[in-house]
């Protein structure tokens, strides 16, 4: 493959897109972003042709994928959206308009975003790539629906799939600021359960070095986990942010059983920003095997659970009072609103 030094980044007002325009940047790379929202002030100062249009516009897209080497599509209705009509559009409709566009165009790479959402909830671990895909949810379906339309791509163009773990690094908001709220206001953090399952993450940081990896390695052709190699059950990766919020760790225990089936009637009523993936992979053991990443690609996560959650939250008890004075929106980049799970606080 010729090396690539153009690149499109869909959703790039994002979290993610934001960390990988920026990592682009620094490489001296050539970078366009696509996204339906405004350029964001933190990508000032970073050159960049800046398409504000939506992946669901085939015009748009055609525009945006012109001339580059290689897209990387990021951009995704989440799942507290719950709209599947939408969520289908955008994550599924928006991913065939790029595919399409990019083997019209003989763009050389595209790498998709896709999630370990796509594995739905499983009782053995590690979970690897030939796990069997049964995913919770508008999201998750969505999710292996545009894995199956990359993979009907790849006699025509390079396709790389990147199964993530949940990520974060410093600026990640949405579901993470409220337990980081939590914290930084020396509540007790209900556990669903005890708290001993084991739950990975990844470092952003490390999911950009592997997107752009698979980009241009000549295996990179594949389908991908990525996550931390070091992390420990929840209770021990949270403890250490309860110092740096000057508090001692307090944990409230929670019955399993009775907390899901709270959490579900509360999604249900939309009081809760909380899907059924979030309380359902929370309760129990999460985490996949990585060997094959680091077998082909030569890529392996730098960062553990414990370095990247104390890196974010950091972050936030920095910038905090700034923080607080965002409304509830529905990206990585914003808190969400907490709701009934805000009246619960005051008595935590």
């Amino acid at each position: 493959m010729k090396q690539l030094e153009s690149y499109l980044v869909t959703g790039g007002a994002g979290f993610l897109g934001q960390a990988l325009v920026k990592r682009l940047a620094a490489q001296g790379k050539r970078i366009r972003v696509l996204d339906n929202a405004p350029r964001p002030p933190e990508l000032a100062g970073i050159e960049l042709d800046y398409v504000q249009g939506d992946i669901r516009d085939r015009v748009a897209v055609a525009k945006a994928v012109a001339g580059v080497d290689c897209v990387l599509h990021g951009a995704a209705a989440l799942p507290i959206l719950r709209d599947g009509k939408f969520i289908h559009s955008v994550n599924v409709d928006g991913t065939r308009n790029l595919l399409e566009a990019s083997v019209a165009a003989k763009v050389p790479s595209f790498v998709f975003v896709s999630t370990t959402a796509v594995y739905g909830l499983h009782k053995e671990h590690p979970i690897t790539e030939k796990n069997r895909m049964i995913p919770i949810g508008p999201y998750g379906e969505s999710k292996v629906a545009a894995e199956l339309l990359c993979a009907q791509f790849r006699d025509r163009l390079h396709v790389a799939v990147v199964r993530p773990k949940t990520f974060l690094g410093q600026g990640r908001l949405g579901v993470f600021e409220i337990l980081f709220d939590w914290i930084h206001d020396g509540k007790r953090i209900p556990m669903i359960g005890k708290g001993h399952n084991k739950y990975q993450l990844l470092d952003v940081e490390d999911l950009v070095d592997i997107l752009l990896l698979s980009a241009s390695h000549p295996k990179g052709s594949d389908t991908f986990n990525a996550a931390a190699n070091r992390f420990g059950t929840l209770r021990e990766d949270l403890a250490p942010l309860f110092a740096a919020a000057g508090h001692k760790p307090r944990f409230l225990t929670t019955p399993r059983k009775t907390t899901i089936s709270a959490l579900w009637v509360l999604d249900k009523l939309r009081l809760s920003p909380l899907t059924q993936w979030h309380y359902g992979t929370m309760s129990s053991d999460s985490y996949v095997e990585t060997d094959k990443a680091r077998e082909l690609l030569g890529w392996s996560a730098k960062r553990s659970n414990q370095d990247t959650l104390l890196a974010a939250y950091t972050w936030y008890h920095a910038h905090h009072d700034e923080v607080k004075k965002v409304g509830g929106g529905t990206t990585h980049t914003v808190p969400w609103n907490q709701k009934a799970l805000g009246f619960f606080k005051r008595f935590a």
